[in-house]
């Protein structure tokens, strides 16, 4: 079946359609045994990260993907067909090199999203549904992207989401080193933000987490403490710096927890970024006078400086993706042939066992050798040519390309006796 890409991502949807089709991490695996279970969707693995939901799939039947996507989002389809992208085969393939390279990211040559490629491919391997074509397409993705990362400058000068917030929040604060930093949730995101906002040595840092085991591993690395998620409400008015990105598919930080917390602080300002999709902290907070809330699409300009420095990059990776498209084109083109040449192979050996068997006899009685072998020879020759030449016989019944074909199958070369 042809390969399929379906997806929504940073370039073509704001924050607020992108957080309605996220994939909570617990669910991809009961998602794809669900699409799946439609006889027109064969394979299938889902990435859904904080600037792209997508779906690699294969299928005859793109539509029904594209309907059932709406579907277990609860969405009409005509309310999010403006944002989808549906790549056919070969743009599907390129895409997915240009994702696993950083040539798609809002952070352009950003590294976290093959990892995160990778654990889209784990899960559905999980839930079984990652045939032969979407497993080789994964695996020379993660072999495209490694090959940029090594012979291009993609990777060089990336301002990463995490260092982008600490750029933000010395526009707020004149000192890092004075402010209280509060890390909700400890994922790969978070764990990056403490690594850079450590580097500034704030006053404090404390990690909220569901599982406050996990939180207290994290935060023994920067010297810090932690505590569960259901402690928040009554330690955030303690914080000046916030940073979330939990996978929780509601807020975890309402509008009149914040009030709470500003008025206990008297006014003082928060700083805070909502790196989560679906988002962590409800959208009104952000109306506060004295709250200053950024979410992952406001730190887009941040994150592209130093762009101009990768540009004559980008242009070696796209020429690396295109010749590896054409190379993985031309694997899949030979998948069809793969049953056909089994056959061709095992009818040939049937032929050669028989003949061998019959040769046996024949020794076996006391014939000559040599005469055996020349029997051999000749009985095997006539049946390895007998469907061939009989299809070329009647190859004016409306196969007038059979003569050429056999030609360059059996590497012949045909000399023309027209007129003589």
């Amino acid at each position: 079946m042809p390969l399929f890409t379906l997806g929504i991502n940073h370039h073509t949807a704001p924050l607020s359609v992108r957080e309605q089709v996220a994939f909570h991490a617990e669910r991809v695996h009961q998602a794809l045994t669900d699409l799946t279970r439609c006889k027109s969707v064969q394979e299938a693995a889902i990435l859904s990260t904080c600037n792209r939901t997508e779906v690699y799939f294969a299928t005859d039947v793109p539509e029904a993907a594209s309907q059932w996507f709406a579907d277990y989002h609860c969405l009409a389809h005509h309310e999010i067909e403006p944002y989808l992208y549906t790549y056919p085969e070969r743009d599907a393939v390129r895409h997915a090199f240009r994702v696993a390279s950083g040539l798609d990211s809002m952070v352009l040559g950003e590294p976290q999203i093959l990892g995160q490629m990778k654990e889209a491919v784990r899960v559905a391997e999980e839930a079984g549904t990652l045939g032969t074509t979407l497993h080789k397409l994964f695996q020379h993705s993660f072999a495209v992207a490694k090959e940029v990362r090594s012979t291009t400058a993609i990777g060089v000068n990336v301002v990463s989401m995490a260092a982008a917030a600490v750029r933000l929040a010395e526009r707020i604060f004149e000192r890092i080193a004075d402010q209280r930093l509060l890390l909700i949730g400890a994922g790969e995101m978070i764990e990056l933000c403490a690594r850079h906002f450590a580097e500034q040595r704030p006053k404090q840092v404390l990690v909220a987490n569901r599982t406050v085991e996990r939180g207290r591993a994290l935060a023994d690395r920067f010297g810090g403490t932690a505590i569960r998620l259901e402690e928040l409400g009554e330690r955030l008015s303690q914080f000046d710096i916030i940073v979330s990105c939990t996978a929780s598919p509601l807020p975890i930080i309402g509008l009149g927890m914040v009030e709470r917390a500003i008025k206990m602080r008297r006014h003082r300002p928060m700083f805070m970024v909502d790196l989560a999709v679906p988002r962590d902290i409800e959208i009104e907070v952000g109306d506060m006078d004295d709250v200053f809330l950024y979410t992952v699409d406001d730190l887009a300009q941040l994150v592209a400086s130093g762009l101009e420095s990768r540009q004559a990059a980008v242009v070696d990776a796209e020429a690396i993706i295109a010749e590896r498209v054409d190379g993985f084109l031309r694997w899949l083109a030979t998948r069809g042939t793969v049953p056909v040449i089994r056959a061709l192979r095992d009818a040939a050996e049937r032929s050669r066992r028989h003949e061998m068997e019959h040769a046996l006899k024949l020794l076996a009685r006391g014939d000559d050798p040599a005469r055996v072998l020349e029997q051999f020879s000749l009985r095997l020759t006539n049946k390895f040519l007998h469907a061939p030449t009989q299809a070329l016989s009647q190859a004016s019944g409306g196969r007038d390309d059979l003569p050429s074909l056999a030609a360059q199958l059996f590497h012949l070369h045909v000399e023309s006796h027209l007129g003589e």
